[in-house]
């Protein structure tokens, strides 16, 4: 049986270093605002957008330029029925060289197509993984949220909604 967890990859031309640094710099591709280490093995940072989506995440595995783990200790939606639908999930990022190539593969285990927020956070971690953390990799410049700027079309729905 095939996993319903989500998944992307991608594939950069710089090293398994530059990658692995670049996820770890989440602020230079999720959220300038997290606040917290986020490159630091038991450290916990926390994430949120507007009044919207909030989490507290710790960094449970680090393995230089070939793993990233983090579980989602505390979650909360705004706009889903079961408000801490990601508590208890992990993300992972995957770390490999294939041929001349770095490849990056993002899971996030638990985030399933069961869940109420699958879509919206489907398309959110696409954005981020796709463009934001690949132009981070690739061009030292991501494209993180920027204080209150919405980043994707599912946030830009949902900030108009608090209005």
């Amino acid at each position: 049986m095939q996993t319903q967890d989500f998944t992307t990859t991608i594939l950069v031309d710089q090293t398994p270093k530059e990658a692995f640094d670049a996820i770890n710099n989440v602020r230079g591709w999720w959220s300038e605002e997290i606040e917290g280490n986020t490159d630091q093995l038991n450290e916990e940072f926390k994430y949120h957008y507007e009044d919207v989506h909030l989490c507290k995440i710790k960094v449970i595995e680090l393995i230089p330029n070939e793993k990233v783990v983090w579980q989602i200790i505390d979650n909360y939606f705004k706009f889903t029925k079961d408000t801490t639908e990601w508590t208890g999930t992990k993300v992972v990022f995957d770390i490999s060289k294939q041929d001349n190539k770095t490849r990056i593969r993002f899971i996030h285990l638990g985030l399933v197509p069961e869940y109420e927020c699958y879509d919206i956070c489907r398309d959110g971690w696409t954005n981020y993984i796709q463009n934001s953390l690949r132009s981070l990799i690739s061009n030292g410049k991501g494209k993180p949220n920027a204080t209150g700027k919405p980043q994707t079309k599912h946030e830009v729905n949902l900030g108009s909604t608090q209005k």
